[in-house]
């Protein structure tokens, strides 16, 4: 699976959020991706913004505003948009913070909508966001989570963001007890969408359980790539997992991608064997990935309400 050139993953020590800090570590992380953004190019800023509540939940508003600033000097046109399946982005950003911090840049947060049918290898559809494929380049901005259905949740996972609403929720139910179907159907969304700039925190990372109620891990790593699925493959060997534990991993095996293979990853900064994961605990027994009726039922309500209030 070797590919012609090492793929680029970028990881930096980073103990906190501290403006300074990240004005300075933001722009290394993406120059070393090799990725040049350019003046007048719209970049979809892709945040986590899953639910409210657990702050550690959604993406870091300190690491989001700098990001925004970084591309707002380059001249980039600046959009923040993200699809929870329950609520709205909006509502999500206000309640974690991340609206009010990018209030002073002039950037509001959006929902990503306008669905278009994608299809998907083994004859279903999903519906992805147009907001997100007409960008000219997306800006991931993930956290590092554990995920209770999936063991851990990254760069990949969080493209997810861009299936319109519910219809991620749908999609649970109708693939997830179906043989990787889901994880195909993440993996071709992936692929789907404009060229990924993945920024991921870890800074503060969520373990033990998630993506909604874990607890914080102080893990003091900021990472980038334009390979999302090669940044993953790299917190997978930092956190010492196998594709055993990790079926979006199998899935991007079997399909021969590039980043796929930890030999095809170079690493122009850190070191994984800079960060010390000891203690990192992932999901031991993983809940099922389909959602119940009765969940869905909950969230359409949710959603409803979050719409009219």
């Amino acid at each position: 699976m070797s590919v012609s050139s090492p793929v680029p993953v970028a990881l930096a020590q980073c103990p906190d959020y501290a403006p300074d800090r990240l004005a300075a570590l933001v722009p290394r992380l993406l120059d070393a991706t090799g990725v040049a953004f350019r003046p007048g190019e719209t970049v979809l800023v892709k945040p986590n913004l899953v639910a409210a509540g657990n702050p550690l939940a959604c993406t870091e508003p300190a690491v989001a505003r700098a990001v925004c600033a970084y591309l707002l000097d380059l001249g980039a046109r600046v959009v923040v948009a993200d699809s929870p399946a329950f609520g709205t982005a909006d509502g999500v950003a206000r309640k974690c913070g991340l609206a009010q911090t990018l209030a002073p840049l002039g950037i509001p947060v959006r929902t990503l909508g306008n669905p278009e049918a994608l299809r998907l290898s083994f004859g279903a559809s999903i519906g992805l966001s147009r907001d997100a494929l007409e960008a000219d380049r997306i800006l991931n901005l993930p956290r590092l989570k554990a995920h209770c259905q999936m063991r851990i949740t990254a760069a990949v996972k969080n493209l997810f963001g861009c299936v319109c609403g519910m219809r991620k929720a749908i999609a649970h139910t109708r693939f997830g007890e179906c043989d990787n179907r889901f994880e195909a159907m993440i993996t071709e969304v992936c692929a789907a969408l404009p060229p990924v700039v993945t920024l991921l925190d870890g800074v503060n990372a969520m373990h033990e359980s998630g993506p909604r109620d874990g607890s914080p891990f102080a893990l003091g790593l900021l990472a980038a790539s334009a390979n999302p699925q090669a940044l993953d493959t790299a917190l997978y060997g930092l956190l010492k997992l196998s594709p055993a534990d990790i079926a979006l991993w199998r899935e991007a095996i079997a399909r021969a991608l590039p980043g796929a293979d930890p030999a095809d990853i170079a690493y122009p900064l850190d070191r994984p064997e800079a960060f010390d994961a000891t203690g990192f605990v992932v999901p031991g027994i993983l809940d099922p990935v389909a959602f119940r009726p009765t969940r869905l039922a909950r969230g359409a309500l949710r959603r409803l309400y979050a719409k009219i209030s």
